[in-house]
């Protein structure tokens, strides 16, 4: 094997550099992949232009990003192959929040409050380059007719799937998704086909995207921002009322950051409501919601943070055709251009929904 590969390091806000760098070394714990498809995260373009610190001792480069991959196997450390539980040539897909299974949360079944996690891509070297290291911890199998294109979203699915399970859907309940973002598109697929709700809207911006939540199979889709949007909606209360006869939504999912957004989600939701907190808020937001309805209503809020002890029933939904995740790949780009891809994808160029690096 080459002792040198191509990467892209990170090193400062919009300072990355495409170079060769040692290939990683395989402790006993460790798994080799060679990657093939990489996707670009809401978190990569933070870290690019400086707006969140990395996971490192330092929250500094350098550091190779990319944290959501797919690959084959090339080298098996000595513990999980001791184990018979991967071999070269393995397709498979990283789990990037890799816990040490032996503290005190992951015994619990907390495995994402792990102390001692490792994360490629945030703490560690990660995929956007030819070769990646990965705890087998964090490493699964991918079957034969998942894509590596689709292999490459399974983690954000994954945190989306745990999200949709603290929600409890029960069947035909009216569902809400704020945010029509890949995930927020995931979640409507997921809401319908895998867990049974019933009328799902979708509330956010930017038409294009909401127009892909319709065709991912959102029954009504609102803007409440845009007056000039074909989905424009004054009133979302009001509106959802009027097409639930009263009950208000059941429940409500919040994949965006935007505390507006949350309070309005807690707003719309009728009695007995559960309203589920996803997208990660600023440092210093804080909730405002009243609190007398919310109580005589009896309204539960919830969290869900990564993707603990979801990923098996995760590649079954995708297994059993149950998501159609390439159909959210808008862009693609090889290792070279990841720079480029990452500063596209902020711009919005070309109405970006999922970019993925290529390395084939």
């Amino acid at each position: 094997m080459a002792e040198k590969m191509n990467a892209q390091v990170f090193y400062e806000k919009e300072k990355m550099n495409f170079e060769e760098i040692p290939v990683p070394k395989v402790t006993d714990i460790d798994v080799l992949v060679k990657i093939k498809n990489v996707g670009i995260c809401g978190s990569d373009i933070s870290y690019y232009y400086g707006m969140s610190p990395l996971g490192t001792s330092s929250g500094k480069g350098p550091l190779v990003l990319g944290h959501e991959f797919s690959g084959e196997v090339v080298k098996v450390g000595a513990v999980p192959a001791d184990m018979g539980l991967f071999k070269p040539g393995d397709r498979v897909v990283v789990n990037p929040v890799q816990q040490c299974n032996a503290c005190y949360d992951c015994a619990a079944g907390n495995s994402h409050m792990c102390k001692f996690l490792n994360v490629p891509g945030v703490s560690t070297n990660g995929a956007f380059a030819d070769l990646c290291v990965s705890r087998y911890t964090g490493l699964f199998k991918l079957p034969d007719n998942i894509s590596y294109a689709a292999g490459a979203i399974i983690e954000p699915l994954a945190c989306a799937v745990n999200g949709f399970n603290k929600l409890d859907v029960r069947s035909g309940q009216f569902v809400v998704v704020f945010g029509p973002g890949p995930i927020g598109l995931m979640m409507v697929q997921i809401a319908k086909k895998a867990f049974g709700a019933g009328r799902v809207a979708m509330v956010g911006t930017r038409d294009y995207r909401l127009d892909g939540a319709k065709k991912a199979g959102a029954d009504y889709c609102f803007n409440t921002e845009e007056p000039g949007s074909k989905y424009y909606v004054k009133d979302l209360k009001k509106k959802i009322a009027e097409i639930t006869d009263g009950k208000l939504a059941d429940r409500i999912i919040v994949p965006t950051g935007s505390n507006e957004a949350f309070e309005l989600g807690v707003e719309i939701g009728g009695n007995c409501s559960i309203i589920v907190h996803f997208g990660l808020p600023d440092g210093d937001a804080a909730f405002k919601i009243p609190a007398l309805s919310f109580h005589t209503m009896d309204k539960q809020i919830r969290s869900a943070w990564l993707a603990p002890m979801v990923w098996p029933q995760t590649i079954r939904i995708i297994q059993e055709g149950l998501i159609d995740l390439e159909s959210l790949i808008t862009h693609k780009a090889p290792l070279k251009e990841t720079k480029q891809a990452i500063m596209d994808l902020k711009a919005r160029k070309g109405n970006p929904m999922k970019a993925e690096i290529v390395m084939d």
